[in-house]
Order: structure tokens, then sequence, then C-alpha cells
């Protein structure tokens, strides 16, 4: 058991519901625009659209620690993880990555013929996301584009046809979602990233510029959803989950400020209501009309 808590400890499994409620949501709208599917196909790519995600997560979140352990090691507010630590080893964390990878693309091969061969695509975005702070400012961002994958994937994993706006909207919405948190979760690391040649949009443009970048990033989180919201006529219920989802968003941004990120950890914590949040206003949004 002790054991089992270091392997959802290392890859912060808690942190999931991020990125699920929007597969799902994606699935969702796909499942909504055709009325010809039985309750077992639901059941099939509900079961496999979970465990793909939560598998192509672990993958990146350990991989990312693998890279990073050496850093890792060097910052006070990360020396306490789990490889730098000693409560795992970099044999232990290869092994569950690359079984975690695995596990992904059999879930994609389970999702049709399009997710299995844009498998490979997906985990090199999420693998790149950990060597990007290497090499550009714009390290955020190519996290958004990571999750972006999420609703994109369960859309198509529900048959919904790629050339449709409905995922890439959702996908817009939530990659300026997370690029927006993970900018101001990036402040608290600014001096020890300077200091140690990583790079970040805190880094480049400092704390009060970033701060302005991360809150536009989510001003376009609620204008996607809420195009979504007309291009699918998804109605007045959903927008009221969009006003509520923007509410939260408006609060976490009130959090942190340039002299004061004492609140960010808080401010963070506070997406994993987001996903959820939206998640149920869309399919009261469905069902209920």
């Amino acid at each position: 058991m002790n054991r089992l808590r270091t392997y959802l400890s290392f890859v912060r499994f808690s942190h999931s519901v991020f990125a699920l409620p929007f597969a799902l949501t994606g699935a969702l709208l796909a499942l909504h625009r055709n009325a010809s599917w039985t309750t077992s196909y639901v059941a099939s790519r509900v079961l496999w659209v979970v465990v793909a995600m939560v598998a192509a997560r672990s993958a990146a979140m350990g991989f990312n620690r693998l890279v990073d352990a050496g850093h890792d090691a060097l910052n006070p507010r990360t020396a306490g993880r789990e490889l730098p630590r000693g409560a795992m080893t970099r044999r232990e964390a290869i092994v569950f990555v690359t079984v975690s990878s695995l596990v992904f693309v059999a879930a994609a091969w389970a999702l049709g013929p399009v997710c299995f061969v844009l498998s490979p695509v997906a985990l090199a975005i999420v693998f790149w996301y950990s060597l990007a702070k290497r090499f550009t400012t714009y390290t955020q961002l190519f996290l958004g584009l990571a999750m972006a994958v999420a609703p994109v994937g369960g859309w198509l994993a529900a048959g919904g046809r790629i050339g449709d706006a409905q995922p890439w909207l959702l996908g817009a919405a939530i990659g300026t979602w997370v690029g927006g948190f993970d900018v101001l979760y990036a402040c608290q690391d600014l001096e020890f990233d300077r200091a140690h040649g990583l790079w970040s949009i805190p880094v480049t443009f400092g704390v009060r510029r970033a701060l302005v970048i991360s809150r536009a990033m989510h001003v376009v989180t609620v204008l996607c959803l809420a195009a979504l919201g007309v291009v699918a006529d998804l109605g007045p219920l959903y927008l009221a989950g969009v006003a509520a989802v923007a509410l939260l968003l408006a609060y976490e941004q009130s959090l942190v400020s340039e002299r004061d990120l004492s609140q960010v950890k808080r401010a963070f914590d506070l997406n994993g209501y987001v996903g959820i949040l939206y998640f149920a206003a869309t399919a009261l949004a469905i069902y209920v009309r």
C-alpha cells in the first residue's frame, strides 16, 4: 500500500481531474451529435477514454519527473519529490513511464484506427513539454497544447469528425486555461529558473507582465467556451455553467498579485473544480433539454 501511494504521488494522480472532464466532454459532445449509439457503446467509449487519459497523463508526468530530477533536487520547493529524496529509483520511474505509454497506445487502439495512428503524436507532444523549458520562453503554451489534445481525442474516440469546430474550440479553451494557470504556477520559481538557465513566460517577461498574460489567456478560455455553446446550440443552461467557470477563474486570478505570490498553490488547486463544473454544466445542458 505504501508503494502504491508513492507511485500515485509520483505522478500527482489527483491532478488527473484537470484534463479528464474535458476529454469526457469532447466525447459527450460527439455522442450528442450522433444519436445512433447504444448503452454498451457509450460505456466502452467512456472506459477507454478514461484509461487513455490517465495513462497518457501518468506517462507525461513520470517523464517530467525523470528529466527534471536534477533540477528538482536543487530547488527547495521540489526537493521532497520522490526521485530527489530517493523514495523511487530512476529505473522504477523509467519502467513506470514505459508501461504507462504502452497502456495509452493500447487504449488508443481500442478506440479506433484514427486514435491509434495519432497516439505517438500525442505522446510526443506531452513529452516535449518537459524539455521545453530548456529551449523556449513559451513553456506554458506547450503545456496548454499538450492538454488541448485531451478533448480532441475524446471527440475522435466517440466518433466525431475531425473537421468540426466543436473539438477545436474546446481544445483552445483547455489549452489557454491550463497555460494560464501554469503561468501563475511558474511565477513562484522565477529566481530559481533564472539562476539555472531555465525559460518560462515569467522569466522572460517578469511577474507583472506574466500575470497579464495569464489573465488574457483565461479570458480567451471563457470566450472559446461561450463560442462552443453557440456553435453546438447548447442553450442558456450551458452558458450559465460557463459564467460560473468565469467567476471561478476570476477568483483564482484575484488570489495572486505581483507583490504577493503566497496564494499560488491555493489558486492552482482551484483548477480541480473547473473541469468538473464545466463537464456537469455541459451534461445538464444536453440532457435536461
